[in-house]
């Protein structure tokens, strides 16, 4: 399955550490990670599917694939800007969320009008978002909702 995960561009340790934990568990079970493809939970991510051996996509803001961050394998440039988050989750069959500001709450949106399973760790608050507290609580989730 495909799991886009999106969150802050600007990070903590706590939540850099989390984020990486997400993606290696990710990676380990098979799935691929869809994401910004730039740096935070972003990149945090990607390092973690990387040390496990997963494959993630990243689905660049700007038109030059060479933004994205070094373990983004597969790197997509749009030039659409902040647009590009309504095809951050229109490529996943799942979303989870890490944090976030403005852009992670516009793709929790499209989360919802996309009908995507969402789990969220410390992240925003909304009808659709499974709150959870770990990774691991994350991926069952989704791994348990998505289609």
């Amino acid at each position: 399955m495909r799991v886009s995960v999106i969150g802050g561009s600007v990070i903590d340790e706590e939540e850099a550490e989390t984020a990486t934990a997400l993606g290696r568990l990710l990676g380990q079970r098979g799935h691929t990670v869809v994401c910004g493809g730039l740096g935070g939970v972003m990149e945090a991510v990607c390092r973690g599917a990387a040390e496990a051996g997963g494959h993630t996509i990243g689905i660049l803001p700007t038109d030059r694939r060479a933004d994205a961050n070094e373990y983004v394998d597969e790197a997509i440039a749009t030039g659409l800007g902040h647009a590009r988050n309504a095809v951050v989750v229109m490529n996943g069959d799942a979303v989870v969320a890490v944090d976030g500001g403005g852009g992670t709450l516009s793709e929790l949106g499209y989360a919802s009008v996309y009908d995507r399973p969402t789990a969220g760790i410390g992240t925003h608050d909304a009808d659709h978002v499974e709150a959870v507290e770990t990774p691991e609580a994350a991926v069952k989730y989704v791994e348990e909702t998505a289609n």
